[in-house]
């Protein structure tokens, strides 16, 4: 008869580090860390069981659901193991998060100057851009800063506060990039498929009511992340396999099992990137089979030139953003997340401004005009 949970003394209990670490440790075979998430208890729990042939892992692996509530608590704060915990690659870690992060500031910043500087760039395209750009800004500020300051400080702990602040704001900046790629390929749309109306369909109203509902859906969104996790509760000592706090990861590490929780964010990621999705896939449909009624080839290859900076941006972005989801889901331990996430937040919004303003000749006479007058 398989004993209960109370039967073990309170260090003996799952949630116990040490406890833990001695029972996958009894022939000196380190097996990992089962305290970092439960779906990985039993993981390790079975592995064990075949190393040692020992029975007791099943009586505990039951004892798993039995757990007293003083064993449960809200963290005060979590560790971010960050792309390395080797002490010798931090400096070029540093050094590259670093570059990358003014660098997309510079560029980011210049386009933003270059649409309220320029009178030629005040048209619902370059408005839409502008605002990209400072969307793009907020998300890589909201987590680069962060991880250099850990890098430099060799401390990964972040409070549990701000780490709800710190997701709060990833997403809402996220699915405000979503949204305007979203806008922007209806503004492609209506300049290649009803050119006589655009200035009328795309009027500075429209514009300016479409970023506020944007802004508006995006803080929504952003506010439902930040609540789903809010009501979650973790084992002390929780490590986030990334460098910044990601709910599908942290969703991953709750101590009781989340499997529901964990759904329900997928199934409201699907819907929130679906309805974006699902309207520029729309807006290029029809550009599309609008471009190919164009009688001549060069009309053709200059049309599909123009949108092509568009798609290598709305590839990029919902490719990694479909990336990230799809490596927590697999593996939560696994670097490939951690790369994903920098693709996401900090590669795609500096790529975002060289992809625009080289394939768009009236940024870069924007842009010189700038520098002419600086200079």
């Amino acid at each position: 008869m398989r004993p209960a949970c109370d039967t073990f003394p309170p260090a003996a209990r799952p949630c116990n580090q040490e406890w833990m670490k001695s029972l996958i440790t009894q022939k000196g075979d380190y097996l990992g860390r089962p305290w970092q998430a439960p779906k990985m208890v039993q993981m390790y729990l079975e592995k064990a069981k075949k190393a040692t042939g020992r029975e007791f892992f099943v009586v505990v692996k039951s004892c798993l659901c039995y757990l007293e509530p003083q064993n449960l608590t809200d963290v005060s704060e979590f560790l971010l193991l960050g792309i390395s915990e080797d002490p010798r690659q931090q400096p070029l870690l540093f050094g590259m998060f670093l570059s990358m992060y003014l660098v997309t500031m510079a560029g980011n910043l210049f386009i933003i100057l270059d649409v309220i500087s320029d009178p030629h760039l005040h048209t619902p395209m370059y408005f839409l851009l502008s605002n990209l750009s400072l969307a793009d800004i907020g998300c890589t500020s909201t987590t680069v800063p962060k991880v250099l300051v850990n890098t430099h400080t060799h401390q990964r702990d972040i409070s549990y506060a701000g780490c709800l602040i710190q997701l709060s704001f990833l997403y809402f900046f996220a699915y405000l990039d979503s949204l305007l790629l979203t806008v922007m390929a209806y503004d492609w749309f209506v300049a290649i498929c009803h050119p006589l109306h655009y200035p009328v369909i795309m009027n500075p109203h429209l514009c300016g009511l479409l970023v506020l509902v944007s802004i508006f859906i995006s803080f929504f969104d952003s506010q439902l992340h930040c609540m789903m996790v809010s009501q979650l509760t973790f084992c002390t000592d929780v490590e986030i396999p990334s460098f910044c706090c990601d709910p599908p990861q942290l969703f991953n590490l709750a101590c009781p099992d989340a499997s529901t929780n964990t759904i329900l964010i997928y199934s409201v990621s699907a819907i929130f990137g679906g309805v974006p999705i699902s309207g520029i896939l729309f807006s290029y449909i029809r550009i599309v089979s609008s471009i190919l009624r164009v009688p001549s080839s060069g009309g053709k290859s200059k049309a599909f030139f123009t949108c092509g900076s568009h798609l290598s941006v709305i590839c990029l972005f919902y490719g990694t953003g479909v990336g990230v989801y799809l490596s927590s889901a697999v593996s939560p331990s696994l670097r490939m997340s951690t790369v994903a996430s920098v693709m996401f937040t900090v590669v795609i919004p500096m790529l975002n401004p060289f992809i625009y303003s080289l394939r768009n000749t009236d940024i870069k006479r924007a842009l010189q005009r700038l520098l002419n007058r600086i200079s």
